[in-house]
């Protein structure tokens, strides 16, 4: 390699490095403009094919789309869950809602050894208990407050990263084919490596969003609507942890609708707690089972152990983003891997059974 190529790849690796710098304050307005680019990009070609090949219209249209399919309604519940999550914090806060009560009854129908359980862990009844339990429920009050006025200062952020994305979004309509042509180029692999790079990315993007996120959508709302409809406070408020909690594996929605289904047991609601077990175990339960084999698919399906590690890690390390960032870097961390054990396999079998003298070419690690 010469002085002046060398020279050249520093300089490349600056200018990227920089470049990339300039977007990380709005790295969620770019990552989600390319994620929905993707789903939406086989909706734009089909426009494009009506229109006649203009892709300009048909950007326009695909654009339009996704607004009204994906980012009103997200909007629209983000707004709702706000106004639910602060009417049930001032409502917690001025006594409308008395937990004390809820916890008295409750410690009516339980059984004597949870009470000798309590004293074992030097918990003095229920009184100490529903002590630290305020405690904690003030300090989350608060956080939720902090939260809420963070994101109220925010709102113009929030705007300006919106309509980035949005704009973004309508060029990689217009121009997607030929950016990705061009992406594919300047790649310094192989083309069948590149090839392979490109379409486990996209598979994972529409499994994980298409699917993983489908799928949760619907769990949420059927838990959500079942808690509205057996009378549980913040029922959309539960249906959007539900929501969440439903994308990791062997975690799920259950770890909401049980708690709720013993605590109305517990407090004699028996049809209630029973309509709760049949819901949740029959009809959340079952939904994954149903609906991921055609949406995800198994072509693109990671091991669920990969899946909530990679999951739980991307969001504590990118937001709500991470849910789909961390299990897209687990998945091309192991297809990269997957690649270099092809390489290699491929390079031993060439070494075991080299070719015939009089055969013309080489193989194509040694060209």
């Amino acid at each position: 390699m010469t002085i002046q190529r060398a020279s050249f790849y520093v300089l490349l690796l600056i200018i990227t490095s920089a470049f990339v710098w300039l977007l990380i304050p709005y790295y969620t307005a770019v990552l989600w403009a390319v994620i929905l680019a993707i789903l939406f990009f086989p909706v734009h070609k089909r426009l494009e094919r009506w229109l006649g090949g203009r892709p300009t219209g048909a950007a326009l249209l695909t654009l339009l789309l996704c607004i009204c399919l994906v980012i009103l309604p997200a909007l629209g519940i983000l707004a709702s869950l706000i106004q639910e999550g602060t009417s049930l914090y001032q409502r917690i806060s001025s006594n409308e809602i008395d937990l004390n009560a809820h916890l008295l009854r409750l410690q009516a129908v339980l059984p004597e050894f949870v009470s000798n359980w309590l004293t074992s862990l030097k918990l003095d009844g229920f009184a100490e208990l529903w002590a630290r339990l305020s405690s904690g429920l003030m300090e989350a009050g608060q956080s939720i407050a902090g939260g809420l006025l963070s994101f109220g200062q925010n709102t113009l952020q929030f705007f300006i990263s919106m309509g980035l994305m949005l704009y973004l979004l309508f060029f990689l309509f217009r121009d997607g084919a030929s950016l990705g042509k061009t992406l594919r180029h300047s790649i310094p692999l192989s083309d069948d490596y590149t090839r392979q790079f490109v379409e486990k990315f996209a598979a994972v993007v529409r499994a994980t969003v298409r699917g993983n996120v489908i799928i949760a959508i619907i769990q949420g709302i059927i838990g959500g609507v079942t808690f509205w409809a057996l009378g549980i406070e913040a029922a959309l408020l539960w249906g959007v942890v539900m929501t969440f909690l439903s994308m990791l594996p062997a975690i799920g929605a259950a770890i909401v609708w049980v708690p709720a289904a013993i605590w109305l047991f517990l407090v004699g609601a028996w049809v209630k707690g029973i309509i709760m077990v049949v819901v949740g175990a029959f009809i959340i339960g079952l939904i994954d089972n149903i609906l991921r084999p055609p949406l995800v698919g198994q072509g693109a399906r990671l091991p669920d152990y990969v899946v909530l590690i990679s999951t739980v890690g991307g969001i504590s390390l990118f937001g709500l983003s991470g849910f789909v960032i961390g299990p897209l870097i687990a998945a091309l961390f192991i297809s990269a891997w997957s690649l270099f054990i092809k390489q290699q396999d491929q390079r031993a079998e060439v070494q075991d059974h080299p070719m015939d003298p009089g055969k013309k070419g080489g193989n194509k690690f040694s060209q």
